[in-house]
């Protein structure tokens, strides 16, 4: 069979990968470009005699390589023995997509256009004429709605005919631009075999200072902003050929919710209010489910593992190896699941609906003072859900100065990990303003990150920020399914750590504590000593009782681990006794009155002008109590305040050690040590 490459290219988010998905199923591969760790997705698909090699190009905005994403779609366009260009476009942005298809068009390959999103162009009032645009580029055009998988049919045989009629395109610019072509192709043509295409005239036209220089006498501009311009106007005339506008009422409602979400102030405060109604709604929704989480292990599952080692005769070590390390360590960062669930749930909500994008934008003038882009808001988003791919993301930013600075911003935005003890805190500690307490560290975060780029621009990332163009789509109403399956997804994941190094943390913390073998008190443990050893360290901040420094120390692991090293620690201290009078059927019949009611308060508290999660609640969980008997609320503040500082994450040191080197990820971990402490210490004595 005759193979033919494809290479797929368009801006980001346009849904090539859905087209590509939709076109390949369970044939589609993912991996990483040479060399790089940016992604790379690719099939096989068998068409009639053809074997039809598709490659999905990043997704970019210009050709031009001053980005990895640039570099790679440029070096296989140039170097690969590409075929046919299939070009997705949003057909809501035609006349932005089109500055790329132009750039697209001068390597002269065969080409198919997808009209993608084209449901939503149309209830935008948009119509595009596709057969005059196929006629006025000598292209194949075709419609095309991926996530229903509508015009999808008719992309291979598209792909098909251009390559067999080696149809290539029709792109022409001004009579001046084409003259200076053509020295060039006199030129250089005459020494090779091969016709150059117009991408390759006006790279050659660009390395050569003998050409630059006489165009530049004759016309007194610059070459490079001479042929953007030729691109724009070009791109501009075919869109007002082809495009046809009814009505706009879509995208009025989108231009006057903007008019307030991307003013400079009032959108701003727009940003944190919405941030604050996220960790409302969060919490309102998911206190009653974390607490019936929390019955469940403590009034139910605990007793039970405990009546039925005790009915088998089995070791009082055991018996309590289960009940303090298995349930009290990783059962009690469980229960924060719901909240966890909920707090994706409405990120991604707020990501699909189109208004992650504006916040880049919005927060844009603010970071070029800091030698920023709104590029750079992407990671410091992406820091809300892990800061390891967060940093990771940081590969596409333009230069390493730019990297370096956000890379030293990720640490210091809150993640879920950090926000499943801060849950924990505020319901002991500050119950009746919970959401705000949150909300505040989440933007303390952001201060002390903005700080440290401040700091790092004036000392060693100096320099000025590229300039910053992102797409801001239409505001969309995301598929129910689509947010229950990503959301999903990251809850998976922290089942698995839960599983596996929140519970290799927790039996190291129990052996800890029962090391040396026939202690009698947790106080003369190894764990006990190393704890004692790190109170004075603490002390300043109001933190002197050893089970909490000690909970610290494993937490370096994982931020959550803090909690399950609690649940472990001060259980351990307590007397260990057996429920005699447990009943498992009464229990568990009382398990599931209590989940009905849950679902009730949460469905209320949520339409509830009042934050009904944090309401003082008379009786608290015996981990709870515990540890409101050990701090106060100036020290919880405090201890809050270093765990949201510090990056107590091995995770994410290893991740900033790969990426800028262990020396400077070494510096970094002293530096937000520092910074926790001093913080922590100020916190705590200003409130006594």
């Amino acid at each position: 069979m005759k193979k033919i490459t494809v290479a797929v290219a368009g801006n980001p988010n346009v849904g090539k990968t859905t087209i590509l998905n939709a076109i390949a199923g369970t044939s589609l591969k993912v991996g990483n470009w040479p060399g790089v760790t940016v992604e790379k997705k690719e099939a096989y698909v068998n068409f009639g005699d053809y074997t039809i090699h598709f490659v999905d190009l990043p997704g970019i905005y210009t050709l031009e390589p001053i980005s990895e994403d640039e570099k790679i779609a440029v070096e296989f366009l140039e170097s690969e023995d590409v075929d046919v260009i299939l070009n997705v476009i949003d057909s809501t942005n035609l006349e932005r997509n089109l500055l790329l298809t132009v750039q697209l068009l001068e390597f002269e390959k065969p080409t198919v256009l997808a009209l993608n999103l084209y449901d939503e162009a149309q209830s935008l009032g948009i119509e595009i004429d596709t057969e005059k645009l196929s006629k006025l580029l000598n292209v194949k055009t075709i419609k095309t709605v991926g996530r229903k998988g509508l015009g999808i049919e008719n992309i291979l045989p598209a792909i098909v005919e251009v390559y067999e009629n080696n149809q290539r395109p029709n792109i022409k610019y001004s009579e001046e631009f084409e003259r200076y072509i053509r020295k060039v192709s006199e030129k250089y043509e005459n020494s090779h075999e091969n016709r150059f295409s117009k991408h390759e005239l006006i790279k050659l036209f660009l390395q050569d200072p003998e050409l630059l220089k006489e165009f530049e006498r004759e016309f007194h501009r610059n070459f490079k902003e001479f042929i953007d311009e030729e691109r724009y106007a070009f791109a501009h005339g075919v869109y007002e050929e082809v495009i046809n506008k009814k009505n706009f009422s879509s995208r009025n409602l989108t231009d006057l919710l903007d008019n307030f979400l991307l003013h400079p102030i009032v959108g701003v405060v727009a940003f944190v209010i919405i941030m604050f109604f996220l960790f409302k709604v969060a919490f309102d929704f998911s206190s009653p489910f974390i607490d019936w989480i929390d019955g469940f292990f403590n009034d139910f599952l605990s007793p039970l593992v405990m009546y039925y080692l005790a009915d088998l005769g089995a070791p009082q070590w055991l018996v309590k190896f289960f009940s303090e390390a298995v349930i009290g360590g990783v059962g009690f960062v469980l229960t924060f699941i719901p909240l966890i669930f909920t707090l994706y749930l409405l990120i991604t909500f707020l990501e699909m609906s189109g208004y992650i994008p504006r916040v880049a934008f919005l927060m844009d003038k603010l970071l070029h003072r800091f030698g920023l882009h709104g590029k750079s808001i992407i990671p410091l988003l992406l820091a809300l859900g892990c800061n390891v791919p967060a940093i990771v993301a940081t590969r596409t930013m333009e230069t390493t100065r730019e990297k370096l600075i956000v890379i030293a911003m990720i640490p210091f935005i809150s993640c879920p990990a950090r926000l499943v003890v801060f849950s924990f805190f505020t319901l002991v500690f500050f119950p009746e303003n919970a959401a705000l307490i949150i909300t505040l560290l989440y933007l303390l975060g952001i201060s002390v990150a903005l700080f440290t780029a401040f700091i790092l621009r004036k000392t060693f990332a100096k320099g000025e920020a590229f300039h910053f163009v992102i797409e801001l789509p239409p505001y969309r109403l995301p598929s129910m399914r689509t947010l229950l399956n990503i959301s999903w997804l990251h809850v998976k994941d922290f089942i698995y750590r839960a599983g596996t190094l929140i519970f290799g943390a927790s039996i190291l913390v129990w052996a800890l504590l029962n090391f040396p073998p026939g202690v009698k008190n947790t106080k003369d443990s190894v764990a006990a000593q190393v704890g004692k050893a790190l109170v004075p360290v603490f002390e300043p901040m109001g933190i002197d009782d050893w089970r909490a420094t000690t909970s610290l120390i494993p937490a370096f692991l994982a931020r959550e681990i803090v909690l399950s090293s609690m649940g472990v620690i001060y259980t351990s201290t307590q007397t260990f006794e057996e429920n005699k009078d447990f009943k498992p059927m009464d229990e568990l019949k009382n398990q599931v009155v209590s989940l009905g009611e849950a679902m009730r308060d949460a469905i209320i508290s949520v339409f509830s002008l009042k934050i009904q999660a944090f309401q003082v609640e008379e009786e608290q969980g015996e981990l709870r109590r515990l540890i409101k008997n050990s701090f106060n609320s100036a020290s919880a503040l405090a201890f809050m305040i270093f765990i949201l500082i510090y990056t107590s994450c091995l995770g994410t040191y290893a991740t900033m050690a790969k990426e800028i080197g262990y020396g400077r990820a070494t510096l970094f971990l002293v530096y937000s040590f520092g910074v926790a402490w001093i913080a922590g210490t100020l916190v705590y004595n200003l409130l006594t």
